[in-house]
C-alpha cells in the first residue's frame, strides 16, 4: 500500500468510524449472532490474490457488524465501561502509524519519555503522592489491563520477601490476601507467579459495606507465619468489580505494614474518579502504606483499551524481579542508568506506544473536560439510583459512591431461588430486546442487576428510557 492509496483508504477508515457513531444507536446493543454464524459466513481460506480495501470495509459493515456488542452505545450498561473517545482513536492511530517498539529507551526514546510524563500528569490530577512520579523511587508505567499490573506487583512482592525469588525460585509458602470481593486477577497472578491457588486466603468482608475486615486479615496472617509462611502481598480495592465497595486501605495498610506485607491497591475502575476533588475520598491511606496502586483510564476516563496505569511507591523490587539483559539488547543509555526501560515494568518485552493516546485525551479535554466527564456519568447514576430508590418494586443496595448502580426486583412472592431465576430471566429479556445491556452480581446469595454508566454518548434520555423498560419488564406476567 503506497502512502497514496493508504491515504485514500484512511479517509475512508476515519469516515466509517465517524458515522459508525453517528448512528450507534441504529445497533442493538448486544450481538445477536449465535455461535459459529460470523464465521460460517467468512471465506474457509485466504485470498490468493490482494483485494481492493473497500471490500474489507464492505465485509465489516455485512459480516463483521452484526456479531458486534457495542460496547460505545448510550445504553451500554453491563460490566464497567470500556470508554473511547475521538482524540484517543486517533492517538493509538498515531501510535499505529509510527509502528514504534518502546522495550529500550534507545529504541524509541520519545516513546519512553511520553509516557513517564503522562503518567506523572495522571498521578498530579488524581491527587496520588509524589513518591509514585517517574523522577521520584517509585513512578509509573502503562500495562495493558490491571490483570497484568497484579501479576508485576505479585512478583516485585515475592522479591521484596529478601528470598531473591527471581534468582532462586519460590521455596517455602508464600501467601497471598484478597476479599470474596477482590477481582479474580489476584488469585491469577498468584497461579501464574508460582505461588498457588492454595496459598490465596480470602479475608471476610463486613456484611453492611462488603469490605475487607482488617482485624480477620491481621488473624489470617498471624497464623500463617505461625504456621510457618510468609505474609507477601495483600489486595485492597477500591471500588470492586461486584459492587463498587472500598476496602479500608488505610486500616489494611496498617497491619500489613506491622507484618512486612506488600500492599497493593486495584483502583481499576474508581480509582479515575479522583480527577475530582469530592472523590479523593478514596485515596486515604494510599500515600501512607500503598506499595503499588493501579487505575484503569480505558475504564472511565475515555481512552480506549488498552491503558492501565500501575504506579510504585519503590520501583527497585519490581526491577529485580523482571530484568534480563542479554546481550542483544545491551546499549549505551541503558549501561549508563540515566533511562528508563520499561521492558523491565512489564510481563512482555515488546510494547506499543501506548502513553499516545492517553496523551491525547489529557490535552484534548483538560482536567475540566476530564471532571465534566466523571461528574456527569456519577450524576445520571444517582438519578437512576434515586428512581430506583423511590420504587417500591425494587430494591436498591446503597450506597452508590460512583457511577454503579446494584438492584433487583421485589418478587415478594417467591424464594430466593425462585426470585434470583426470574431476575437473570428479566435480565435476559432485556438484553434480548436490543435497546440496553445489564450484567448481574450475586450478593449474600441474591442476585443483582449492575447498572454502570459510564459512556460519554450516554444522556438521561438513554438512562431514562432504561429504567422505564425495566419497569415494563417487571409488570409484565411471568
Amino acid at each position: 500500500m503506497s502512502p497514496e492509496e493508504f491515504r485514500a483508504a484512511g479517509k475512508q477508515v476515519v469516515d466509517w468510524i465517524a458515522d459508525y457513531y453517528a448512528g450507534i444507536e441504529r445497533h442493538p446493543v448486544r450481538s445477536r449472532a449465535e455461535p459459529g454464524e460470523i464465521r460460517a459466513q467468512l471465506p474457509a481460506h485466504p485470498p490468493e490474490r490482494g483485494e481492493p480495501f473497500a471490500e474489507v470495509l464492505g465485509d465489516l459493515e455485512e459480516v463483521l457488524l452484526p456479531g458486534v456488542t457495542h460496547w460505545q452505545h448510550p445504553s451500554f450498561f453491563a460490566y464497567f465501561p470500556a470508554n473511547a473517545s475521538g482524540p484517543a482513536i486517533l492517538g493509538d492511530l498515531l501510535s499505529s502509524g509510527l509502528g514504534v517498539q518502546g522495550m529500550l529507551w534507545a529504541t524509541s526514546p520519545a516513546c519512553t519519555e511520553l509516557e513517564t510524563v503522562v503518567v506523572d500528569w495522571l498521578a498530579e490530577l488524581l491527587g496520588l503522592p509524589e513518591h509514585f512520579r517517574t523522577d521520584a523511587a517509585g513512578g509509573g508505567v502503562i500495562q495493558d489491563s490491571a490483570s497484568s499490573a497484579a501479576l508485576v506487583a505479585c512478583l516485585a512482592a515475592l522479591q521484596r520477601t529478601g528470598a531473591d525469588v527471581a534468582r532462586r525460585g519460590i521455596t517455602g509458602r508464600h501467601v497471598l490476601y484478597v476479599s470474596a470481593h477482590t477481582h479474580s486477577s489476584v488469585a491469577r497472578a498468584a497461579r501464574m507467579a508460582g505461588v498457588g491457588a492454595d496459598n490465596v486466603r480470602v479475608v471476610d468482608t463486613d456484611p453492611a459495606t462488603l469490605a475487607m475486615d482488617p482485624r480477620h486479615l491481621d488473624e489470617l496472617m498471624a497464623a500463617d507465619l505461625a504456621d510457618g509462611a510468609v505474609p507477601t502481598m495483600v489486595c485492597a480495592t477500591a471500588g470492586t468489580t461486584s459492587t463498587t465497595a472500598v476496602d479500608p486501605v488505610r486500616a489494611i495498610g496498617e497491619v500489613a505494614r506491622a507484618r512486612g506485607v506488600w500492599l497493593h491497591v486495584d483502583a481499576a475502575y474508581a480509582g479515575v474518579a479522583a480527577v475530582c476533588p469530592e472523590f479523593r475520598w478514596i485515596n486515604d491511606g494510599v500515600a501512607e502504606f500503598a506499595d503499588s496502586y493501579c487505575t484503569n483510564p480505558h475504564k472511565w476516563l475515555l481512552t480506549n483499551f488498552d491503558c492501565s496505569v500501575l504506579w510504585l511507591a519503590d520501583r527497585a523490587p519490581m526491577v529485580e524481579a523482571l530484568s534480563v539483559l542479554p546481550e542483544y539488547l545491551r546499549n549505551e543509555a541503558t549501561e549508563s542508568g540515566e533511562v528508563i526501560d520499561y521492558r523491565d515494568w512489564q510481563i512482555p518485552l515488546g510494547r506499543r506506544f501506548r502513553a499516545l493516546k492517553l496523551w491525547s485525551v489529557v490535552r484534548w479535554y483538560g482536567a475540566g473536560g476530564l471532571r465534566e466527564h466523571v461528574r456527569g456519568t456519577a450524576r445520571l447514576a444517582r438519578e437512576f439510583a434515586g428512581r430506583v430508590r423511590e420504587d417500591p418494586r425494587f430494591e436498591l443496595l446503597e450506597p452508590v459512591p460512583f457511577a454503579l448502580v446494584c438492584f433487583r426486583p421485589r418478587f415478594p412472592e417467591l424464594g430466593v431461588e425462585e426470585a434470583n431465576e426470574r431476575t437473570l430471566r428479566l435480565m435476559g429479556e432485556l438484553n434480548d430486546s436490543g435497546e440496553l445491556y445489564l450484567t448481574h452480581t450475586k450478593v449474600d446469595g441474591r442476585v443483582l442487576l449492575r447498572l454502570a454508566v459510564g459512556s460519554p454518548q450516554t444522556r438521561r434520555e438513554h438512562v431514562e428510557a432504561a429504567f422505564a423498560r425495566i419497569r415494563e419488564r417487571v409488570d409484565a406476567p411471568a
